[in-house]
């Protein structure tokens, strides 16, 4: 198996102390190129900086940039472990992991938006009153009144992270698979959600968006007062995010299915 050959290494990191420590390890060990010079990306932090730093390097990354992160935050799902010794070995042997983004259209009171999000497109109650929300999935509604707290969206790879915590499915990465999951379903009751076909597209409308006001976010992007929501992969972005050769994705995925 061929090896991989990141010699010019770009660092990010978040504000917390670990990761700004660590910032200044690495750099003053393998030097800090600018981002559009780099081979590779690495972003020091936890599972929300990595969806900020792609956001941020979504251009540079769906161009080619990979992006390798080291956890210098809480849970690190999207993460490999820290270390400061065996960085290039490490970066040699990683493997290869594509990633496409879900690609959110809303109407709200302050117009139309469109945004991405790399884990989950997720509708959220406003104030105390459930949201009456409806669904359909490619142009035939499912759900003609869904009460709930909200519902969402999530990728495979963002089915571990605010999916899994509302009893969604855990999706293997690959299987070209969307999860469609309630959060704290009212009526109908025992309905636990969908697997949907990474080609599908979602509609949500807000039933009765002045009494009951519904909020969309894509990933930590808060959107208030929506009436009316798509969803979709957005398949011209393909980002490539690298992992220690024995800590891929694809096995903290399978992992997390056997977890008790």
């Amino acid at each position: 198996m061929a090896l991989n050959t990141y010699e010019k290494l770009a660092f990010v990191a978040s504000q917390k102390p670990d990761a700004q420590e660590a910032l200044k390890i690495l750099t003053r060990k393998y030097g800090n190129q600018d981002a559009a010079n780099a081979d590779v990306l690495i972003a020091l932090g936890g599972d929300g900086f990595m969806l900020q730093t792609l956001r941020r390097y979504t251009t540079l990354v769906q161009r080619g940039l990979p992006v390798y992160g080291m956890n210098r935050g809480t849970v690190g799902f999207l993460m490999n472990a820290y270390g400061e010794d065996d960085l290039l070995e490490r970066l040699s042997k990683a493997q290869k992991t594509t990633v496409r983004p879900l690609k959110m259209s809303a109407e709200a009171k302050g117009g139309h938006f469109e945004d991405l999000a790399f884990n989950e497109i997720s509708l959220f109650r406003q104030t105390q009153q459930a949201a009456h929300i409806s669904v359909t999935v490619d142009g035939h509604q499912r759900l003609e009144k869904l009460i709930a707290d909200g519902i969402l969206v999530a990728t495979p790879a963002g089915s571990t992270a605010y999916n899994l915590s509302a009893h969604g499915p855990v999706v293997p990465l690959g299987s070209r698979i969307l999860a469609l999951t309630p959060i704290s379903a009212f009526r109908p009751r025992r309905w636990r959600g969908a697997l949907l076909n990474a080609n599908a597209k979602v509609e949500f409308s807000v039933l009765d968006p002045v009494r009951r006001p519904v909020s969309v976010s894509a990933d930590n992007q808060e959107i208030r007062d929506v009436s009316y929501v798509t969803v979709v992969e957005e398949r011209s972005k393909k980002l490539s995010l690298l992992f220690d050769a024995d800590h891929g994705l694809d096995e903290k995925i399978l992992r997390e299915q056997f977890s008790t």
